[in-house]
């Protein structure tokens, strides 16, 4: 009966304080504010909403409210008002309360459609593992041909940058013919367009992404040419099979000089040999890669939404629906035919087959009979010829909304709907390995089964040892770091020599190492992102930004290393030159990035648009000052610094 007593008298306290709150603003801010804090008046026409806290706003309101005699209200009154205020409508959590439930549709992004198709296709061959070793296998024969007698070497090449030019290549194998096999997987970390670039003097030949698929052929050596050039859109996280086949045959006029080179130029980046931290030793599955452009998705909340649906948006997924299509008649179906080779069925009754499981996994989950007419058997019936047939049942099962908006199916199980969500979450895709479809058929993953919060944990768990995961990873952490992969970053070269295209590069590829070490790590402890007191650095950035490394590989200077830890000094991801970079002006340092970065990305607090833009102060105007004295004189104003008090000393 006591603590009834406690608990009513202290509702009570709040509800009288909340309607003297509310009386006080009715007297002395309802005018200049509106009601509900919508503002209206000339003075005051933005909506009063934001993220200060309690004791924030009562300072602010002690400090200068009502604007006509500030000292009306002070101490406790202020404080009701703050109150007041803060749980009404000003707060997000208020807003949150004061909103409508509405109930939208959520399309496939981008990234989710480019990944969902690219598991849509390897589910007909197999998942990919996460490696350690990096390289790519080789295989050295003193013929010029694979012949088991004649190999003399089987290793791991870190990277393929080779001038033989007339010596032997290895011991035991003659500069004037061999053969050499090298044979891996390209891993790819952000999904843009990349350019692979192979420079080769004898006679090559590449296999990309497909074992059928010869990205470039020059086994009949073309006169004078030794530079092979190809363009493709690939997808972070993915690891795309690489296979070469490098001969220098024997003849009777004076052999070429034996040179091989494997570059490329990623997104945003320079041409540069493949580093060996993208190769990987181990075979890889068949990949699909989509290369439909697709139109931007909405990133008005700091990160991509599908809540955008036109004309644009709608020939794009056509686009990539017959893409999809063709690659499924000349790659998937007979992939799957040669897996079901042994089957009695004819060919009609195997490919029915093949377009029913396609369907299933697209719509992740298996379809009735109704369904299956629609989109598998009248197509069948429509065309006779197996690649118009099935052309015709992808474009209506890419085009879908089963496939195009996961959760719009209420027919789902539990099992589905949790498996779907898990995919998305973990690899912006839908639920196609072999091992997770179990877990969904055999209902392992319903929430009202037993243990079934235990067994979600650890599917999870078993999904996350993945590449794929990899790349949502990075993206996640640049995203927040807001570095975007594929940005140019250019300095005055006067002012700062050596900051160029190959810089940046390490500079990528060394923050890229940082996140991924924490991540992977066995403890993953993200306090290692801010108090982390050594980096990973090459020849290039060490010669950049100063002595104190380890000592580097003359056969590989452009390898990553790892720094010495300096006690005392952090370099965590904050202070990484490349963040530090992107904060920062052509020519100038700028603190106010720094500290808008920091409140926004750190704090996780919200910052209003500054009431309009202005020009940094110039150093050379006032040679006397320093930086920090500069932007104190330029955000002086009363009106600056109700947001520079807290941007400036952060910055």
């Amino acid at each position: 009966m006591v603590v009834l007593v406690l608990i009513g008298s202290v509702n009570l306290a709040d509800a009288n304080e909340r309607t003297t709150g509310q009386a006080i603003y009715a007297q002395h801010c309802l005018s200049c504010h509106g009601e509900d804090g919508r503002g209206g008046t000339k003075s005051y026409a933005d909506e009063l909403i934001g993220d200060a806290s309690i004791g924030e706003l009562t300072e602010i309101i002690a400090d200068t409210m009502p604007e006509e005699d500030p000292d009306l209200c002070v101490g406790e009154d202020a404080q009701a008002v703050a109150e007041f205020i803060h749980e009404t409508f000003y707060s997000e959590a208020a807003q949150l309360r004061k909103r409508r439930p509405t109930r939208q549709l959520s399309r496939l992004t981008a990234t989710q459609l480019q990944q969902s198709l690219a598991d849509l296709y390897q589910h007909f061959f197999s998942t990919p593992s996460r490696a350690e070793k990096r390289g790519l296998s080789a295989s050295y024969f003193n013929s010029g041909r694979w012949d088991k007698k004649q190999l003399k070497l089987e290793r791991i090449d870190s990277v393929l940058d080779f001038d033989f030019g007339h010596d032997d290549p290895v011991e035991g194998v003659e500069a004037k013919q061999f053969y050499i096999h090298w044979t891996g997987a390209l891993q790819v970390e952000h999904t843009g367009r990349y350019e692979i670039v192979v420079e080769s003097t004898c006679s090559m030949k590449m296999r990309f992404g497909h074992h059928d698929h010869v990205l470039i052929d020059n086994h009949v050596q073309s006169a004078g040419k030794t530079e092979f050039r190809r363009t493709m859109n690939l997808i972070g996280g993915r690891q795309y099979s690489i296979t070469i086949d490098f001969t220098q045959r024997k003849r009777k006029t004076e052999l070429p000089p034996a040179k091989i080179a494997l570059r490329w130029i990623p997104p945003g980046g320079t041409e540069t040999v493949i580093p060996s931290e993208n190769l990987l030793p181990s075979n890889s599955p068949d990949t699909f890669a989509l290369q439909t452009k697709l139109p931007p998705d909405d990133r008005s909340y700091g990160y991509d939404r599908g809540t955008r649906v036109d004309r644009q948006w709608n020939d794009a997924v056509t686009a990539a629906a017959l893409e999809f299509g063709a690659v499924a008649a000349k790659e998937m179906w007979p992939r799957y035919s040669q897996r079901h080779r042994n089957d009695p069925k004819e060919n009609r009754v195997r490919l029915r087959g093949f377009l029913k499981e396609l369907a299933n996994v697209a719509f992740r989950g298996p379809i009735d009979a109704e369904t299956q007419k629609i989109y598998v058997d009248n197509q069948l019936d429509a065309s006779d010829d197996d690649q118009i047939a099935i052309a015709r049942s992808c474009l209506l099962i890419i085009t879908s909304p089963r496939f195009l908006y996961p959760t719009l199916d209420r027919t789902a199980s539990s099992s589905q709907r949790v498996g779907t969500r898990l995919a998305l979450t973990l690899y912006d895709s839908l639920p196609a390995d072999t091992g997770l479809l179990k877990q969904i058929s055999e209902n392992r993953l319903d929430l009202d089964q037993k243990n079934a919060v235990d067994r979600i944990r650890q599917t999870a768990w078993q999904m996350s040892d993945d590449p794929r995961l990899h790349g949502k990873m990075l993206q996640m952490f640049f995203d927040w770091l807001e570095v975007d992969p594929a940005a140019e970053i250019v300095k005055d070269p006067d002012r700062f020599k050596g900051f160029d295209g190959p810089l940046v590069q390490d500079l990528r590829r060394s923050l890229t190492q940082t996140l991924s070490d924490i991540f992977w790590s066995e403890s993953s402890d993200y306090r290692e992102l801010f108090l982390r007191d050594w980096n990973w650095t090459t020849e290039r950035l060490e010669s950049f930004y100063g002595k104190g490394f380890v000592p580097h590989d003359p056969t590989e200077p452009n390898r990553l290393v790892e720094s010495k830890p300096n006690k005392g000094r952090t370099f965590g991801v904050l202070t990484h030159p490349l963040v530090m970079s992107h904060l920062s002006y052509y020519q100038t340092t700028s603190p106010i990035h720094r500290g808008v970065f920091l409140i926004r990305r750190v704090l996780g607090r919200t910052l209003r648009p500054p009431n309009e833009a202005f020009t940094p102060l110039d150093a050379e105007l006032h040679p006397g000052l320093t930086t920090r004295q500069r932007i104190e004189l330029q955000t002086g104003d009363a009106k600056c610094q109700v947001c520079h008090t807290k941007i400036n000393p952060l910055g």
